[in-house]
Formats: structure tokens, C-alpha cells, sequence
């Protein structure tokens, strides 16, 4: 078995203030950080994520630029590479990432699995290459793109973990859902400080 982690859009425009701002995305951000302060050797790859869209135009209708967002295919303008709303939060440490992730550059993107690397590799092909059997998952936001990205990760062959107080949503309600949802699919949904040390490297 050889595991990666995932983390999930850690953003400026995802975490409080933010255009997008979900509430508990500090904490998460913290709390991703603490993890890797104690448990990095756990992990063979960490990854991590960013959303980052085109400036100049509505990414294939992402951006709701001449309508009222509907706040489900549709959003407010968010995480437009190179402004400060795309950077990872200051509380997440990304000194132990290894493979950065950008998505969404000029269309609606969710999952992780729809980025590229700084080398334009693909997530699934870093996967096999390193021969990862098992991902845990954290970040934002619970709903959307961390339900997207666990939803690929099981259709990819990959045994997934969520860590529930590693994430926040946009709602309680679509959140717990999503999370339901997940744990159908054959996710494990699972608190990090409820796993035992032989269990967390098992």
C-alpha cells in the first residue's frame, strides 16, 4: 500500500473573506498543516490543488459575468491565477507539497483529476506512476470539489479516506450529503484525530 494525500483548493477566495469564503476554511487550513507537521511520513505524494481560472473571460460559463450566479454551474468570479484570491491560504504550510495542481484554466472544473502538474502531467498518470493505492482527501470545499475529487479518486481504483474535521462546505446540508454520499460510494469518512497510529499508517 502506498498512500498520497490530497488537499483540496485551500484558497484566499475559499476560506473567510474570501469571494467564495466558506466558514471554517482557516481552520481547515491550520489544521491541514498540524497533519503534515506530524504525520508526513505517512505519505509518498502530497498533492495539492488550486483552482485557477482565466481573468479575461467566463471560463466556459464558470464565471457568471452577465447574470446572476446560480451558486451551482454558475459562480461570482473567484481564484483568477496570479491574484491573491488564488494563492493558498497563509495558515495551509505547503512546504511538504510535492505535486501542485492547477484547474479550471478557461473551464468549469471541479475534481482534482481535471488539472495538470507545473509539467502538464495528470493526476492519474502521477498516481500510476508512483504506484498510489490509497488517497486521503481534506480541504474545501465538502460539496463541490472535494466531493468531485473522492468521487474520481474511487473511480480511478484508489481506496479513499475523508477526513471529516480536515474539511468545510459551503452548507451543512449539502455537506452532510455529500458526505453520505461518499461513504455509499465506498469512501472511508473518517476523523484524522479518531485514527490510531498503527491505523493511520496501516
Amino acid at each position: 500500500m502506498t498512500r498520497a494525500l490530497f488537499i483540496i483548493d485551500v484558497q484566499n477566495d475559499f476560506t473567510e473573506g474570501g469571494a467564495l469564503g466558506v466558514e471554517g476554511g482557516a481552520a481547515v487550513a491550520a489544521g491541514i498543516t498540524e497533519l503534515l507537521a506530524t504525520r508526513r511520513g505517512e505519505y509518498e505524494l502530497v498533492f495539492a490543488s488550486r483552482d485557477w481560472h482565466a481573468g479575461d473571460h467566463d471560463n466556459g460559463g464558470h464565471f457568471a459575468l452577465d447574470s446572476e450566479p446560480d451558486f451551482v454551474d454558475s459562480w461570482p468570479p473567484h481564484c483568477v491565477a496570479g491574484t491573491p484570491g488564488a494563492e493558498y491560504h497563509p495558515a495551509l504550510s505547503t512546504e511538504e507539497v510535492d505535486v501542485h495542481i492547477r484547474k479550471g484554466q478557461g473551464i468549469p472544473a471541479y475534481s482534482i483529476f481535471e488539472g495538470t502538474d507545473d509539467a502538464g502531467d495528470t493526476v492519474s498518470s502521477v498516481l500510476t506512476r508512483h504506484g498510489i493505492t490509497d488517497i486521503d482527501v481534506v480541504g474545501l470545499a465538502t460539496d463541490y470539489c472535494v466531493r468531485a475529487s473522492v468521487l474520481d479518486a474511487l473511480e480511478h481504483g484508489q481506496h479513499v479516506r475523508v477526513f471529516t474535521d480536515l474539511v468545510a462546505g459551503v452548507a451543512d446540508t449539502s455537506s452532510a450529503a455529500a458526505l453520505a454520499e461518499l461513504g455509499h460510494a465506498g469512501a472511508v469518512i473518517v476523523e484524522s484525530s479518531s485514527l490510531g497510529e498503527a491505523e493511520a499508517g496501516a
